[in-house]
């Protein structure tokens, strides 16, 4: 994460390791003083135009993120997400004896293009059940965390870049933290795919938990592809724009999803565009999966494959259980 000025970033220091020290039995320090800032204004230097922007843009909005969640604006916006979760959403969350009392790395699907209320619904909920007595940073991509508004609320409920460092520095601090993999490609899977897991072949978090010694939580959810209709994925639109542009490089995704929602119907949707209907969210945190804490595991492949296996595995199988409990077609 990349602060402004050398103040920001002892506070931000500082702070890393007062948490650290709260909480027991981690076994591991704070990250480098620098660590994030450094690969930050590393990686700005090297960009410009619209990659520069985000960057930018995406370091602005995420600073100080590894403070937690604003608490004030928690229990400000709690009576509003409280409806959402329990009328709108019908939010059912289970598994929660099974999450490990250590360090965990979550590793998740979500559904519903940018807006995917799937995981806001979760990452509320386990506010909702632990407070500050055990923080979770969850993930986003460095284009939703540069959209203007979008990312600046993300940094004020805890959102961290879904970069190595800043993960790498949220777990160091003994906090949890919640990955979907799958990025654009789980979450614009065309809506008959609806119920099926979409990690899309990235295995870095298996490598993440080797290196951070945590164990992986998997977690499965449905409902959220209804909040908003994806009918096609777009790849042939993003690869057309690709070769004029660059375009897949510059936003780092490689879909243009066109998607049927409120207010504007179809759409082609980068920024959100929709508002999310109701749907019926069941999510499972499901057995943990602990991992060889042998650093030279990180180079191997076999190893790696196997584990990220398991992962995708017992999402897929947590996913078809909840599927089972769909009452309609739609919305249930």
């Amino acid at each position: 994460m990349s602060m402004s000025s050398d103040k920001a970033t002892s506070a931000s220091t500082a702070t890393l390791k007062q948490r650290a020290t709260q909480r027991d039995g981690n076994g591991r320090g704070p990250p480098k003083p620098g660590m994030i800032t450094e690969s930050g204004a590393a990686q700005r230097r090297s960009m410009s135009g619209i990659q520069g922007l985000i960057a930018k843009r995406a370091a602005a909005a995420t600073e100080h993120a590894l403070d937690g969640p604003n608490q004030t604006l928690m229990r400000a916006q709690q009576p509003v997400w409280d409806a959402l979760c329990k009328y709108y959403f019908r939010l059912e969350t289970s598994g929660w004896e099974l999450l490990p009392d250590e360090t965990s790395l979550l590793i998740g699907n979500h559904s519903g293009v940018s807006l995917t209320m799937d995981a806001w619904t979760f990452v509320y909920d386990w506010w909702r059940r632990f407070g500050t007595a055990r923080v979770l940073h969850a993930t986003a991509h460095d284009f939703l965390m540069a959209t203007p508004g979008l990312g600046d609320y993300f940094r004020q409920v805890g959102v961290i870049p879904a970069s190595r460092q800043g993960v790498s520095a949220a777990l160091d601090a003994g906090c949890d933290v919640i990955i979907w993999p799958g990025g654009d490609v789980d979450s614009t899977r065309n809506w008959r795919k609806r119920d099926q897991v979409a990690l899309g072949e990235r295995k870095g978090f298996v490598r993440q938990a080797i290196r951070s010694c945590v164990p992986i939580v998997p977690v499965a959810t449905v409902g959220g592809h209804d909040t908003a209709f994806v009918l096609s994925e777009g790849r042939w639109i993003a690869n057309g724009l690709d070769r004029v542009s660059g375009l897949k490089t510059k936003l780092r995704g490689s879909r243009l999803p066109i998607v049927l929602g409120i207010p504007f119907g179809l759409t082609i949707e980068t920024i959100p565009t929709h508002l999310p209907l109701p749907a019926k969210i069941r999510t499972v945190l499901l057995d943990p999966i602990h991992v060889d804490h042998d650093p030279e595991r990180v180079n191997d492949r076999v190893y790696v494959n196997s584990i990220y296996r398991e992962v995708e595995s017992a999402i897929q199988d947590g996913m078809d259980r909840l599927a089972k409990q769909r009452r309609f077609p739609i919305f249930g």
